[in-house]
């Protein structure tokens, strides 16, 4: 039994960069991502790691590439009925339910994977496709975990030969640009305040806030792999409140609305304004709060220190039904973004106040959805006067999928790699924290630990893994 205190040391030694074994052990990939890229083609052999709902979508914008051979399909419920599509569409596709023994049995016939899978899942998956050579694209939040993110980021940078993309897909959107174009000229400069909300009925549930333990022991649907499934985390028999989507409102398995939906409102924000790591995360509010999932509405406070010349920041993240934040005069109507990747769940009717954010600088105030959503300057009037000293906006030269395969191919580089949206996951991991212990932490990002709370500083980490996963927290 591996005890939390020889969990975290262990833990601080590899981040350290102790040098520990391998997931592949003796079993080396065939050819490595950089050996692939050295033969001349125009396809990328890709695996996909799951393909039902967000992977099926996932897999057809892939697809609509027309730049990549698909080898395998992973899936813990191969053949269920939000899988079928994806079969269908690729009969001949090597197909296994058990990602490890996808890497061991076929790793010679792809040099890509895209892992569409709950979050608690993201780390093996990624630390495996790194350690075998295999370039990976990974759906957002890039880890659940603190550490996660850590070990993640070191191991990319110890495997600078394999290309990594998180899919934040505004990355490489028109928002991107047009952010990186208006801070270079000048437009956004001296910001102290951040708003960003996700108040739709999208990702809602309605289980008891009072509730004494986790759900689980449903009869199991047949054919699925549960323990795969499950992961590294504590195993809990089966329940539908966690399958297809529901993972994401429960502790163990998700990032709840903050990581779900932060990456697509604050990631062009961070990047750009070389936020980083902020001294104070703050739970101003938080509805149903409990031990097992995330409240009904939350309200935090994110604190970010002077840094390269801009002055402090203060980025307040609201979610719930009915927890609006305040809009600034002249904000206008609350703008729907037709491109949001429906869900499982269904489309949700537009709610009162549509993912969005507000950036507050000493001169200008803007506003803006999610996703890829372009910035405006409120109010119109001011709009007006600035339209004229606004710089010319690049197009994007390929959107986050084709960026992807490029840099697989070795002609363009990612523009949201594990370095880039590694802390930016980090920073909401240190919200999720804040929100499990329901109160206010203050942070030194140089040591990267809290200053005020031993219990925070636990959870960076999280749980240990359980027996048979610890492999994929050694980083070599």
């Amino acid at each position: 039994m591996t005890s939390r205190r020889d969990f975290l040391k262990a833990m601080g030694a590899s981040v350290a960069g102790m040098a520990l074994s391998g997931l592949n052990g003796a079993m080396a990939a065939p050819l490595t991502s950089k050996e692939w890229a050295s033969a001349k083609k125009d396809k990328v052999k890709i695996a996909y790691i799951g393909i039902g709902n967000r992977g099926g979508q996932n897999i057809d914008e892939f697809a609509k590439t027309g730049m990549v051979e698909v080898t395998c399909l992973c899936d813990v419920d191969m053949g269920a009925r939000h899988t079928q599509k994806v079969m269908n569409m690729y009969p001949k596709a090597k197909r296994f339910r058990n990602f490890r023994e996808m890497f061991e049995k076929a790793s010679g016939d792809f040099e890509a994977v895209c892992a569409s899978v709950p979050d608690h899942m993201h780390f093996p998956i990624a630390m495996m496709a790194l350690s075998y050579g295999k370039h990976i694209y990974l759906e957002k939040p890039m880890c659940r975990t603190f550490l996660e993110g850590e070990l993640m980021m070191e191991m990319a940078k110890r495997h600078p030969e394999v290309v990594t993309q998180v899919g934040n897909q505004g990355h490489s959107e028109a928002n991107y640009f047009q952010f990186k174009a208006w801070k270079d000229a000048g437009i956004i400069k001296d910001v102290t305040a951040i708003t960003a909300h996700m108040n739709n009925p999208r990702r809602w549930h309605k289980y008891d806030a009072d509730m004494i333990q986790m759900p689980g022991g449903e009869p199991m649907p047949q054919g699925i792999d549960w323990d795969t499934w499950v992961g590294p985390c504590e195993y809990l028999g089966y329940s539908e409140k966690y399958h297809q989507g529901n993972w994401r409102c429960w502790y163990n398995y998700g990032m709840g609305a903050l990581g779900d939906w932060g990456a697509h409102l604050l990631d062009t924000a961070h990047e750009f304004l070389n936020l980083g790591l902020p001294y104070e995360v703050t739970m101003k509010y938080a509805k149903g709060h409990n031990d097992y999932f995330y409240p009904f509405s939350s309200t935090i406070l994110f604190r970010f220190a002077a840094r390269d010349g801009m002055p402090p920041c203060d980025v307040t993240w609201y979610d719930g039904l009915d927890n609006l934040p305040p809009l600034p005069k002249g904000y206008g109507s609350s703008e729907y973004n037709a491109n949001v990747p429906s869900t499982n769940q269904g489309n949700t009717p537009v709610s009162k106040l549509n993912p969005g954010k507000e950036i507050y600088s000493r001169d200008l105030i803007f506003k803006g959805g999610s996703h890829g959503s372009t910035l405006k300057i409120i109010p119109s009037e001011k709009a007006a006067e600035m339209k004229d000293k606004l710089p010319v906006v690049p197009k994007s030269p390929s959107n986050h999928y084709v960026n992807f395969l490029r840099a697989c191919l070795g002609t363009e580089k990612t523009r949201s790699p594990f370095e880039i949206n590694g802390v930016l996951s980090q920073v909401f991991c240190l919200g999720v924290i804040a929100q499990r212990l329901n109160t206010q932490l203050f942070f030194d990002p140089r040591t990267k630990q809290f200053t005020n709370n031993e219990f925070a500083n636990a959870l960076l980490a999280g749980m240990p893994p359980r027996r048979g996963w610890e492999d994929f927290y050694k980083v070599k």
